[in-house]
């Protein structure tokens, strides 16, 4: 089940909820993607803040801001800036992964090249940095350029450990702190600070974050050999086919004997596919369990999300993040 087609939708309450704050937040990316010199900066740009992604990263910032009680300007500059900061990333990761489908649209690298998807990415970098820099509160500055470091260091790691079957869970988790968990964390924690929460608030947003985020990119994972294609925009196998070890195969993995260590590493670390290997992976991961260990650590983290938030006073908008936090994993119900 998609986030789209799911009976309730606690993202779509939760933009309604916050409609007038997104507004802002989507005038001012278009204002600040804008470049005078370089007419490519907006067209890439556009064409990936344009696609229909449901901006659930700055809505976080907005939802932690208000539930702190903040009435200020500036969690508008916060939430544009993780938007910012999250589809540099995209730019950068569709040229690492070669990637040709976002969103179920061609993406920039394959419409412009390379080079312009790394540039505007740089670009889009910058500018975050920028609007990061204009609330003058130098906690809010910290915990999101730590964030921008940390999504390169998780894109990095990745690198080595996703074609090496010596990943264990701990390294996989590590992986996705990086990529994914920690502009989720920044988002909310960074609304919370705007907002001069207390210290165990300001913690309880971050706790919820992160663990949101890490029960999203599992999901993901997960969804990869059991998703629907047209509610994914993700072919299945195609992590197995990108030689990506995630968190089911690492589970596949860890209970292998010889003949199916060599499978995995002839067709994960070596690259060596052949047609049928998709079917004898999913074989696999159905023998050992690795789907289902997978969706319930996926739902472990979700109930993570909730426990941290449930320490918040009670807000509309405290129960629509801890419904948001199962409608991530509806997902795989």
């Amino acid at each position: 089940m998609s986030l789209d087609h799911a009976a309730t939708k606690p993202h779509e309450q939760l933009a309604a909820h916050l409609a007038d704050g997104m507004e802002a937040v989507n005038t001012l990316i278009r204002e600040r993607m804008a470049s005078k010199h370089a007419p490519r900066i907006p067209q890439v740009t556009a064409h990936l803040v344009e696609a229909g992604g449901k901006r659930l990263r700055p809505m976080l910032t907005l939802a932690a801001a208000q539930l702190c009680g903040y009435t200020g300007p500036y969690h508008i500059h916060l939430a544009a800036t993780v938007e910012f900061i999250h589809t540099a990333t995209l730019l950068h990761d569709d040229v690492v992964d070669e990637s040709a489908q976002r969103r179920g649209r061609p993406t920039a690298n394959l419409l412009w090249d390379n080079k312009s998807s790394v540039l505007v990415g740089d670009y889009l970098f910058a500018r975050a940095f920028q609007l990061m820099v204009e609330p003058g509160n130098l906690r809010v500055l910290e915990i999101l350029s730590n964030a921008a470091a940390t999504i390169a260091e998780g894109e990095v790691l990745q690198l080595t450990a996703a074609q090496d079957l010596r990943t264990d869970e701990s390294i996989y988790l590590q992986v996705v702190r990086g990529k994914t968990a920690a502009l989720f964390s920044a988002a909310t924690e960074s609304g919370a600070e705007i907002a001069g929460a207390p210290q165990p608030h300001v913690q309880a947003l971050f706790d919820y974050g992160d663990a949101l985020g890490i029960a999203f990119q599992i999901v993901d994972d997960l969804l990869d050999y059991q998703g629907d294609t047209k509610a994914t925009g993700k072919n299945v196998g195609d992590d197995f086919r990108e030689r990506k070890l995630t968190l089911p195969v690492i589970k596949a993995v860890a209970k292998a004997d010889a003949d199916e260590r060599a499978f995995w590493t002839r067709t994960i670390e070596k690259g060596k596919q052949e047609d049928g290997d998709l079917d004898h992976a999913l074989s696999l991961l159905h023998k050992h369990n690795a789907l289902i260990d997978t969706r319930a650590e996926a739902l472990a983290w979700a109930a993570k999300a909730k426990t941290a938030i449930a320490t918040l006073p009670e807000h509309p908008i405290r129960q629509m993040l801890i419904d948001l936090a199962d409608y991530v994993v509806a997902r795989i119900n």
